[in-house]
């Protein structure tokens, strides 16, 4: 019965946490800002997920997620940045995310098995301007039929007019479809209310979830 496999980018397939790492090396150089990467992130990531919380539940705008994270991030580790640099480093980040295509192991191999029986999508809360870049970048977009952005229809998972936006787009029914995703809340949660069902990917087993779940993409041969 199932037809349609629709899969989160950030996180799933695509390695955000060091391309980000990546980026941000890059950005520091290119803007001579004497930071220590490692002890940035430390700092950085807890605050971008708060701030990536807050967005998904519309109480931010875009700009506000892209600059605030970086200014309390600085404010955090006693750096003093002013407010014209902060936005010239969160410009940079989003014009260079893209410049770093890292995957999980074994995804383009996984997708080589999957695309032989199903139609492959995309559902991401990420911005468009650099969800399309990452696609091709890292050769993604020859697997995948369609890319639903939250920008392009103006929600965010788990807001269920996203998923129903995606299924039209790729002209898929409910009963033949599963989401795979790496985030309870926004991906497997939202797509299990819509009527979905979900394979939750995560290699670690802190969080308790009693569907389907797989530490690694790869788990999706066997499993589909």
């Amino acid at each position: 019965m199932i037809k349609h496999l629709f899969f989160d980018l950030d996180h799933t397939l695509w390695d955000f946490k060091r391309n980000s790492a990546l980026t941000f090396s890059y950005i520091f150089e290119k803007n001579r800002l004497p930071v220590e990467l490692d002890t940035f992130l430390e700092f950085y990531e807890p605050i971008n997920e708060r701030y990536w919380r807050l967005f998904r539940q519309e109480k931010i705008d875009k700009e506000t997620l892209r600059t605030r994270r970086l200014s309390d991030t600085f404010q955090k580790m006693k750096i003093e940045v002013a407010p014209e640099s902060i936005h010239i480093l969160a410009d940079d980040y989003i014009a260079h995310l893209a410049r770093y295509n890292y995957l999980f192991p074994k995804t383009l191999e996984t997708l080589d098995y999957l695309v032989e029986n199903y139609n492959l999508h995309i559902i991401t809360n990420g911005f468009s301007e650099v969800q399309n870049k990452k696609m091709i970048g890292s050769k993604l977009d020859g697997y995948f039929k369609t890319l639903t952005t939250s920008d392009e229809v103006g929600v965010k998972k788990p807001a269920q007019e996203i998923f129903d936006s995606a299924l039209t787009k790729a002209g898929a029914q409910k009963k033949e479809s599963i989401m795979i995703g790496d985030d309870l809340e926004a991906y497997i949660y939202g797509a299990e209310n819509f009527g979905l069902r979900a394979i939750y990917l995560s290699p670690e087993e802190t969080v308790s979830y009693k569907g389907t779940r797989i530490k690694k993409i790869t788990e999706l041969q066997n499993l589909l």
